[in-house]
């Protein structure tokens, strides 16, 4: 038990989290066969097996099961004591890991970046873009100091700072410009193109058409605004996309874009990290300059 290191726990979340060597060894940087040499280590120290192993895949074994959730708090707790050195050296960090939602990332990640970088030039910037539940897994294992999501996550162990807050507006083929802009109900009824499963914007458009998350979707669905805007432009249907994204995914395709009538569907974009976390109070200065970035935008 005395040559138990935090290098071999970090191998061991990887492998657990991954269920796969060769996966485990890529996220850490480190070669599958030193991969394997460090769990194989880590076992005989514990003086028991973790891993269940086969040839395509490893599972964890009961106490591998818990063993993961005692990790889990021992790494978030050393990650905290770096992040407790690093809010003592000055108001802004030097270094921050945010992550960020696919539907916002590309319309406000460059203002967000130049803001921040203006904010510390010296400033080493590390970002995720992946869907909320990936980012909330980060933000929970202490992989991200922070992310931008869309609010409320609604999670005990999180603070949420709203930045802005945005109408969804819809788009349908240009011939179709002048035609009345249909409410929530008969949307529903109309070939509706929305995000894949797992995309919060998904949700979000479904809530206002009043239509159920498990609706048939007949192969609907497409994995980014880009794709959907497309098929719109295609004529196969209409779509809903935030206002932020308007400029950027509008103009290559042959689209009409429309308003809602009150209440129009909308969302609120918000900047989110551990309640935990010793870099809140430049978390809180750092959400400042991103609110003002993204109203403006």
């Amino acid at each position: 038990m005395n040559n138990l290191t935090l290098r071999q726990l970090r191998y061991f979340q990887a492998l657990a989290q991954h269920g796969h060597f060769g996966h485990a060894a890529a996220m850490c940087s480190i070669s599958q066969p030193a991969m394997s040499v460090q769990i194989r280590e880590l076992e005989e120290n514990l003086g028991v097996t973790l891993f269940e192993r086969s040839a395509r895949k490893v599972r964890l074994t009961p106490f591998g099961d818990e063993l993961a959730v005692r990790v889990r708090d021992i790494l978030g707790a050393v990650d905290e004591l770096g992040e407790l050195a690093r809010a003592t050296a000055g108001k802004v960090p030097d270094r921050l890991r945010i992550g960020i939602i696919p539907t916002v990332a590309p319309y406000l990640l460059p203002a967000m970046v130049t803001a921040l970088t203006r904010l510390n030039p010296a400033l080493d910037l590390h970002v995720r873009e992946t869907q909320t539940t990936g980012l909330l897994r980060a933000l929970e294992q202490g992989a991200l100091d922070a992310a931008v999501v869309a609010l409320p996550v609604s999670h005990p162990a999180f603070t949420e700072v709203a930045l802005c807050e945005e109408d969804f507006v819809l788009v349908r083929p240009a011939a179709d410009a002048d035609k009345p802009v249909p409410d929530g109900e008969t949307l529903r009824r109309m070939r509706l193109l929305l995000l894949e499963e797992g995309h919060c914007f998904r949700d979000q458009a479904l809530a206002f058409c009043a239509a159920p998350a498990n609706m048939p979707r007949d192969g609907l669905d497409g994995s980014s605004l880009t794709t959907l805007v497309q098929m719109v432009g295609a004529g196969i249907g209409v779509t809903l996309i935030p206002e932020m994204a308007i400029g950027l995914e509008t103009g290559s395709a042959p689209v009409s874009v429309s308003r809602f009538g009150h209440p129009a569907p909308k969302r609120t974009i918000g900047l989110i990290w551990r309640r935990t976390n010793p870099l809140a109070t430049q978390l809180h200065t750092i959400a400042e300059v991103l609110g003002s970035v993204s109203r403006r935008d």
